[in-house]
Order: C-alpha cells, then sequence, then structure tokens
C-alpha cells in the first residue's frame, strides 16, 4: 500500500497516560487501560483512513513487568479481548499483524492468539499493524550486537564490513519502511527504550493528551504538523 504524498509511511506511538486518566476520575488504573484499549481501536482505523502504510503501537514493554503484578493480569486480559475482538475485523481489512518484541515471555494461551493472528493476516497487504510487546529498544540492540560479534568470532563476518545497514537488517524491524514519525501521548518528552535505533531521524510529536482522550482528529493534527516540517535527514 502506498501512502498519500506528503503522508508519514511509517508512525509509531508512545500510548501514554491510561493511568492519568483513570486517577483523575477516580477509578482504578485498569478503567483506564480499558479506556486505552478503546483509543487503539480507534486509532488503527483512522491510520488506515490517513493512508498510514504501518502503524507501530508500543503496548507493553519489557520494563513493565515491574509493574504490580494485579495490572499485569488485567493487561494480558485486555490484550486477550482486543485480539478476540478485532482479528477479524483487521483480517477483513486487509490489514497485516506484527509483533515486535519476545511475546513468547507471556502465558501460552495469550502466545497462542498472537500466534494465530499473525498467521491469518500473513499475506494481508493494505496497511501493515505492528505492536510491540515486551520490548526494549536497548535490548534489541544488545542482541544485535552479541550476534555481530559471534559471528565476527566465527569468522563468518568480517567486522570492517559492519555499518548502519548491517544493524538496520538484523533489527525486528528490518522489514517494515523507515520511521517517520514517532508520537507520545501525556505530556511526556521521552522516548522511554522505544525504537531508539529507528528513531534516529523520525520527526518528533508530544502532546499533552492522555492516550485515552487522542482521537482521530488529534492523529490528524500530527500527520498536518509532520506534512510541514523540512526533513534534512543531516544534510542541509
Amino acid at each position: 500500500m502506498s501512502g498519500r504524498p506528503g503522508a508519514p509511511r511509517h508512525v509509531a506511538i508512545i500510548m501514554d497516560g491510561n493511568g492519568r486518566w483513570a486517577k483523575r476520575r477516580g477509578l482504578p488504573r485498569v478503567a483506564g487501560h480499558r479506556k486505552g484499549v478503546e483509543a487503539a481501536q480507534v486509532i488503527v482505523r483512522a491510520a488506515g483512513d490517513l493512508g498510514i502504510e504501518v502503524l507501530t503501537l508500543y503496548a507493553f514493554s519489557s520494563e513493565n513487568w515491574r509493574r504490580p503484578a494485579t495490572e499485569i493480569a488485567d493487561l494480558m486480559d485486555l490484550l486477550r479481548r482486543f485480539i478476540r475482538r478485532e482479528l477479524g475485523q483487521l483480517a477483513e481489512a486487509g490489514i497485516r499483524i506484527k509483533v515486535i518484541g519476545d511475546y513468547h515471555a507471556f502465558e501460552s494461551d495469550v502466545v497462542a492468539l498472537i500466534d494465530d493472528a499473525i498467521a491469518r493476516t500473513a499475506d494481508n497487504r493494505r496497511a501493515t499493524l505492528a505492536v510491540a510487546l515486551n520490548y526494549g529498544s536497548q535490548s534489541e540492540l544488545a542482541a544485535v550486537a552479541r550476534d555481530l560479534a559471534r559471528e565476527a568470532k566465527d569468522g563468518t563476518l568480517d567486522p570492517e564490513s559492519i555499518d548502519e545497514s548491517t544493524v538496520a537488517a538484523r533489527l525486528s524491524t528490518t522489514e517494515l519502511p523507515p520511521l517517520d514519525l514517532l508520537i507520545r501521548t501525556s505530556g511526556e518528552k521521552r522516548l522511554s527504550n522505544f525504537l531508539l535505533w529507528q528513531a534516529a531521524y523520525a520527526e518528533l510529536h508530544f502532546t499533552d493528551t492522555l492516550w485515552p482522550d487522542f482521537d482521530a482528529d488529534e492523529l490528524a493534527a500530527a500527520i498536518a504538523e509532520f506534512g510541514r516540517r523540512e526533513r534534512r535527514f543531516g544534510g542541509l
């Protein structure tokens, strides 16, 4: 699928602010996560309408294991529900599902649901929904470094041949177009170990809107701002 002229091909979002959204309303954190799932459903559809070729969502970081066990259980239950409710529609819409991160660390039934979603949508070509699950960019880069070091030690790789393209080819995003735009909600202005390599020349968009309130209009505004920026990639 080709995007609209001037639109980013690949957009990633750090979906932040579910807990604060719930706290402001006197609700339990899980209520914020539920509302966040609804926002994700809206944004996936809006991204398709805007001609975005790849949408990558930061759903569960490798650091999220530090949260209380009850909250992790709630998040896994929401992931189950999202797959069961949305998979059919995503498949019919021609959306391919890709997962980055080590999701095999999840419970076996969740892994089975994810494997099925990936398999059922593997041949879809209209657009790609990439979901980061148990993902951390630093560990991803460290794993690439270990693989390259091992091959160099074995003599199957010349260390002098290692360049940016060598590393990029080993990343979980290698088959995706370069990251054009990275959005973070909730007012925080950091990348939180997300797509650090891939974001080297991405445009960054920060909004104070909490993720459950982020809607199609906000996404369209971010895309419009992207279109007004001049991207030089280090040149003049």
